[in-house]
């Protein structure tokens, strides 16, 4: 596996919408560097959210079980956008995960890439004693998927331009799932949330699970940080 050199971005704590114009500008500029035949890096966009649903272009905005008074009353936002998948929730204490890659340099598809955005999720959680699993027709990463107690710790939602990738995966550490309860999360109503927290019984160090984030990222993607 050739590495792939890969600017690491850690935001903190950033509104969706601020993030989501600073996507679509690394977008660009990997697409238009890519296209003039010019060295360009890849980036990797680590960053909390302040509450909001966001629901995929193709989603159902029925899923959305709030109107906009009540939407407010819980200090949330909602807004439509361009990546796959239907809806989900974005706040503090998950950790969303941007990559702007080119997936012609990695050689692979969006499909293998989807695999293995789950492939890195699985391990991340491994490390902390949950086993992840996926669900066959359901990106995203589950716990007993085919069982009754179903539930989802990570959502996923990708969107490629020219095999430019944007958007990405959002994975439940110490997120208020009560947040959930206003949605039928990516348009399942037969299946829960949860989160790391919620499985250990106690908080995770969201600063330990950006670094085995990373580090599986360089694993499974071979990416170099730069």
């Amino acid at each position: 596996m050739k590495s792939i050199k890969t600017k690491l971005l850690d935001l903190g704590r950033k509104g969706y919408r601020e993030v989501w114009e600073l996507q679509e500008q690394l977008l660009e500029e990997v697409k238009e560097k890519k296209f003039r035949g010019e060295c360009f890096t890849n980036y990797l966009l680590l960053v909390e959210h302040g509450p909001v649903y966001t629901l995929g272009k193709s989603g159902n905005e029925a899923n959305m079980l709030l109107g906009s008074l009540q939407l407010r009353a819980q200090q949330a936002e909602f807004i439509k956008v361009d990546r796959g998948g239907d809806i989900t929730f974005h706040g503090p204490g998950q950790l969303v995960v941007y990559p702007i890659i080119d997936l012609e340099s990695l050689e692979i598809g969006v499909k293998e890439y989807v695999d293995r955005l789950e492939e890195i999720v699985i391990r991340t959680i491994a490390v902390y004693g949950i086993e992840g699993k996926r669900l066959a027709g359901a990106t995203g990463v589950w716990l007993e998927p085919e069982t009754s107690r179903a539930r989802k710790i990570c959502a996923i939602g990708v969107k490629c331009s020219r095999f430019v990738t944007m958007h990405g995966f959002a994975l439940n550490v110490n997120t208020d799932l009560n947040y959930f309860n206003y949605i039928h999360p990516c348009g399942f109503v037969d299946k829960g949330v949860t989160s790391i927290c919620r499985e250990k019984g106690k908080k995770a160090e969201m600063q330990e699970v950006k670094k085995e984030v990373c580090c599986y990222f360089e694993k499974v993607f071979g990416l170099e940080f730069i």
